[in-house]
């Protein structure tokens, strides 16, 4: 009976000695909005934040996650941010290039050559650069998160080589950058909403498109594709932004518990990533699709041949924000 008495009494002492830690943290739930599915790699990222805002402030910071698009659209999402209305979004750099054209600098062709070259300029000094545009906008950004690297599929032939693109009629995403890119590649670039390009491969009015290895496999086009290159022609990170206005009512406390745990979600959400784009790529195999990867000497061939798309979008994206990328990775290469 004592021994009982005295563990309730060390229990009951131990939930008083915690209190005061946790009293820094306001009880608040967060709405954070993005537009892929429940099931897709940023899922095991926002369920690290949530484990660690739990163990760091008693639970009293949780987060409210809606997917694929339910609550409005990155872009609305992220005006929404800026207004101060909602808290924050994961969305990938893209749409937000008509807010900060510096971020145009992801859609460059063959800028990173692996996630590891990805991961050094993010998470340094170039990331902080980019991170200081987002804030004077009116959005923090929490950390980088990843959307990844697309890669190539088509009908015709094995795309290993800088020749092997000539003539290849490509769906390409309604963004110039893209278009620009695959048109000096030598392939008739065609732009077309995503919905479409199913029946335009079945159909042959298309011959190929690009997207990472998960949507290649979730979206089945190795049902009417049978190469896939292994080109990682284009890297794209996601971003996960608060509002700004509402981030300068947080006090310290809580604004370094979001960013410690974004942070550890960015970890887990990256090796989610990975782990799922491998398994899509063997699986994607298994299913019949002809893989050839792009040596290190053809890509680097490749992108002496685009240096024209950098050459027409770089004063458009900011010589500035383009050199500190290319400073960055020059680091990250060791040269």
């Amino acid at each position: 009976m004592f021994k009982r008495r005295t563990l309730v009494a060390f229990a009951a002492t131990a939930l008083l000695a915690a209190a005061p830690a946790f009293a820094q943290y306001a009880q608040r739930t967060i709405k954070f909005t993005n537009g892929v599915a429940e099931d897709h790699p940023v899922s095991a990222g926002v369920k690290k934040m949530q484990e660690v805002l739990d163990a760091k402030t008693g639970g009293k910071i949780k987060i409210a996650a809606f997917w694929s698009g339910s609550a409005g659209g990155d872009l609305q999402a992220t005006q929404a941010l800026r207004a101060g209305t909602q808290e924050m979004v994961c969305t990938s750099s893209s749409p937000l290039v008509g807010i900060i054209k510096e971020l145009g600098v992801f859609d460059l062709p063959f800028l990173f050559a692996n996630e590891k070259e990805a991961d050094a300029v993010l998470d340094g000094p170039a990331g902080q650069y980019f991170n200081k545009k987002l804030e004077e906008v009116g959005l923090v950004n929490l950390a980088y998160w990843e959307n990844g690297f697309r890669n190539l599929t088509n009908s015709k032939r094995p795309i290993a080589k800088v020749e092997d693109f000539d003539g290849v009629k490509l769906r390409v995403m309604q963004n110039n950058i893209f278009l620009d890119t695959f048109k000096t590649l030598g392939t008739n670039a065609v732009p077309m909403a995503f919905p479409e390009v199913f029946t335009a491969l079945e159909t042959k009015t298309i011959d190929g498109q690009e997207n990472p290895f998960v949507t290649i496999e979730t979206s089945k086009f190795n049902e009417v594709q049978k190469y896939l290159s292994v080109t990682r022609h284009a890297y794209t990170p996601f971003l996960v932004l608060y509002s700004k206005k509402l981030w300068d009512q947080l006090n310290p406390q809580e604004q370094a518990v979001l960013r410690e745990a974004a942070v550890a979600g960015r970890d887990a959400e990256r090796v989610a990533n990975r782990q799922l784009n491998e398994k899509s790529l063997q699986s994607l195999k298994a299913k019949g699709m002809v893989v050839n990867d792009v040596t290190p000497a053809e890509q680097a061939r490749m992108f002496a041949k685009v240096q024209p798309v950098y050459a027409k979008n770089v004063p458009t994206i900011g010589t500035e924000a383009v050199n500190v990328v290319l400073d960055a990775l020059k680091k990250a290469r060791g040269k």
